[in-house]
This record gives C-alpha cells, structure tokens and sequence, in this order.
C-alpha cells in the first residue's frame, strides 16, 4: 500500500507488517530491510521503507510504581494514552514534544525534546530502561550504561526494535498551567525575554518569520509552570477535522502574512498572565485532527535547526531575514531555548536555540531550505532528523560530530544490513 508520513511527502508503496501479528525472530530471519514504525508522526522520510513493520498495536502498559512513578509499557504506547490514564492519578511527563500522538518507541529514536529542554534535558535522561530486538532476533535489556542505549536514543530506529520501556513520570497537582506571555518587537528583546525568564520550567515563542528590517524576530514567548490547585480532572477534549486537502494555493505569502498578523497583535502590549490546561499549553496543534492537510496534497516539510548559544542571535538573524526576503513564510515558526547535549550519538538539541518552521512542499522550496543549510552550519548548527526530508549527507554530516562513531557501531553489529530507511540511505547512516 502507499505510504507516507506526517508531511505527507514523500510517498512510497510499503509492504506493512504488523508486529503484534508475527514471530519476530522469524521476520528479522527472512525481511531483507525494514524500518520500525510507530503512530507515523515523523514528518519526513525517517520510518519510511519498502518495508515497514508497524510496531503500534503492540500497546499495553506493563507496570506501574506508584510512590515513584516509574511506568514500564509497550513501546507502541502513545504519550495521549499515557496522559490520559495517568494525570488524573497526579503525574505526567517528564519531557514531551508539541504533539501528543506519538508512540514510545517514536520517542526513544528521536530522543525526543519539549519546552523544559533548557532545565530537563531530552526523554532519554528519564529512561530507566528497555527492551529491544536485534538483528539477529536476541531481546536485550538496555540500561543507561549501555553504548547501544546511547546508539537507539536518538538513533532514529536504526539499532533494532524497541518493544517496552521503562520510564520516569513527573509528579503533578494540577492540569492546570500558569501561563506568561511576553510580546517583544525584535529579536534583540525577544533573547532578553528568553534571558529574563529562563528560571521558568516551560518556555516556547511563536515568532513572525515574515517580518522585516527592524521587526525581525518578533514574538510571542510563552513560559509557565504547573498551578499548584489539586485540579487534575482532565479529560481529552473534542478535536475539530480537516476532512480533506487545501487547495495549494490557500497557503501563500498574503494569506501566512495576514495570519501572522492576526496573531500577533491578538495578545496584548507588554506581559499578560492567564492559566490554560495542558492540551492547549503543549499541545495546540493537537486539537486539529489531520492539521496536515491544510498545507495541500504535494504535503509539507518542516524546517527544524539548531544553533549553538554564542552564535544563536546572529545565525538566526542571518536566517529570519534570508526566510523573509523569499516571501515563503511559515505561519509555524517556534523558538526554543535549549540546555546542554547529552552524549547520544544522533541526538538533536545541544545548548543554544532552536528554529522549527513548517513549509509547504512547492517551486524553489528546496533551493530555500539548501541556502538556510549554509548559514546553519556557517554558525556551526545542525538539524533535526525527525523533521527532515531533504538534508544532503554533508550538510548532515557536518551538524554530527559522533556520526562515524554511530556509523561503526551500526557495522560492527550488522545493524546497517537490516535497519533502514529512506533517510539512511540518503545520509548515509
């Protein structure tokens, strides 16, 4: 059958097999080459493959410390499911992306990171443990000081099969969020509000990536912290749906200016303070069901950097006004501050700030993104895998110091005989 990911680009006929139907020391013996695949929420080619085993009906949760909040589950479990069961009885996640429909395992090879990076680090920091399938089917209980924890945290589904996992969940007392949002007019206040508001555990900006001379770089920063009110009465709310693909034409220069617009100057001059429950703190894109089709049927990619602290501000100077003298603008623009790397061999964030932004797959997009690619590793930056769809092996290659490392130990293993995808192989991992 066709297949695709989130950004809907590109497609390829897969053969699927569902891992809760099969032996997989059977498949793993007979299956040239696959790729893991969870709730299909990457966005690029990264759980793409002729083959794919679909990994997220293997759904059950396992095991539960209640006094340390330890819960062990299948890796096909979504965080929503987590959340769902789990904020009521007063806990929630340690470290959680702008979406809450990925599974598990998703997060384990993205080594995913949120809001809290610059104070919590990356998921992988709150795993205890997990189980994972080899090459030559054995299951192996990885611990944290293990090389293959360090290779399969952020090593994209190229190490093996995740099948359960261990993690730490964090203690809460409330559904509720404290929320400040702080409007700056450029990019020069848009770091002191980062600066000025760095103590608070959540912080995330929405940034105008169309504005020009002395506007680039303004904002809206959001940062908060988890109310203290004993109300944990949470319930996922109803989603709207976009049944079908815009027109291709929809989104535009005009239409994403005229948004942006909109949004910024809906929040008032200054600073303002409301309390909003969690789906609409981390997760707002998360009430639109099938948000991806507004971006048309060609689909989307998103643009996902990092630059590191000394040489944030005038990369991403450099970038914003690059973006907005193209005129392709991204209504999805989100500046975050990040902490230190940890010592994953592929994992994305390291200490600096982070640019994701969501283009429309259409003329001349590429030759954009190749451009921004020079200027990100012009200020030594690098990009995220979870989000790409186009990045070349050496601009790959030069945003990864343990690539050779992680290469190796792929060889050494035979892990690079069996594990790939379109994205591997275009990068040559």
């Amino acid at each position: 059958m066709e297949l695709n990911s989130w950004g809907m680009y590109p497609k390829i006929k897969s053969n699927i097999t569902k891992l809760s139907q099969i032996d997989l020391n059977s498949y793993l013996e007979e299956i040239e080459e696959f790729i893991p695949y969870g709730n299909g929420r990457s966005y690029g080619d990264s759980a793409l493959n002729s083959n794919i085993l679909y990994c997220k009906d293997t759904n059950y949760f396992l095991d539960f410390d209640e006094k340390n909040g330890v819960l062990k589950v299948q890796a096909g479990v979504t965080l929503a499911e987590i959340i769902e069961v789990f904020v009521p009885k007063g806990w929630f996640l340690q470290i959680t992306p702008g979406t809450k429909f990925i599974t598990v395992g998703g997060a384990i090879a993205s080594d995913i990171h949120g809001k809290n990076h610059h104070k919590s680090g990356c998921f992988s920091q709150y795993i205890e443990e997990f189980s994972i399938a080899l090459v030559n089917g054995d299951i192996k209980r990885v611990k944290r000081d293990d090389e293959l924890f360090r290779a399969t945290c952020g090593g994209m589904g190229l190490t093996g099969v995740i099948l359960d996992a261990t993690i730490r969940l964090k203690k809460i007392n409330s559904k509720n969020i404290n929320q400040i949002t702080i409007k700056t007019k450029n990019l020069k206040e848009t770091f002191e509000a980062f600066d000025e508001y760095k103590d608070y555990p959540y912080s995330v900006a929405w940034i105008d990536c169309l504005a020009s001379d002395d506007d680039i770089g303004k904002c809206l920063l959001m940062v908060g912290d988890f109310d203290d009110d004993g109300d944990l009465d949470y319930k996922a709310k109803k989603r709207l749906n976009i049944p079908f693909n815009f027109p291709s034409f929809a989104l535009n220069n005009l239409s994403v200016k005229a948004f942006n617009y909109l949004y910024y100057n809906k929040a008032p001059n200054g600073i303002s303070k409301q309390v909003v429950d969690i789906d609409s703190f981390f997760y707002p894109l998360d009430s639109i069901r099938n948000w991806n089709k507004i971006y048309g049927k060609n689909g989307f990619t998103q643009y996902q950097f990092i630059l590191p602290l000394e040489s944030s501000y005038d990369g991403l100077k450099d970038i914003l006004q690059t973006i907005s003298n193209s005129g392709k603008g991204s209504f999805l623009a989100v500046l975050k501050l990040y902490g230190k790397a940890n010592q994953n061999f592929l994992s994305f964030p390291l200490e600096g700030y982070s640019l994701a932004l969501d283009f429309k797959i259409e003329k001349g997009l590429f030759e954009l993104l190749n451009q921004l690619d020079k200027i990100v590793l012009k200020y030594g930056g690098r990009i995220y895998l979870t989000k790409d769809v186009r990045v070349s092996k050496a601009t790959f290659e030069a945003g990864y110091d343990k690539i050779d490392i992680f290469r190796e130990f792929r060889k050494d293993y035979k892990m690079d005989i069996k594990f790939n995808s379109l994205q591997s192989k275009r990068v040559k991992i």
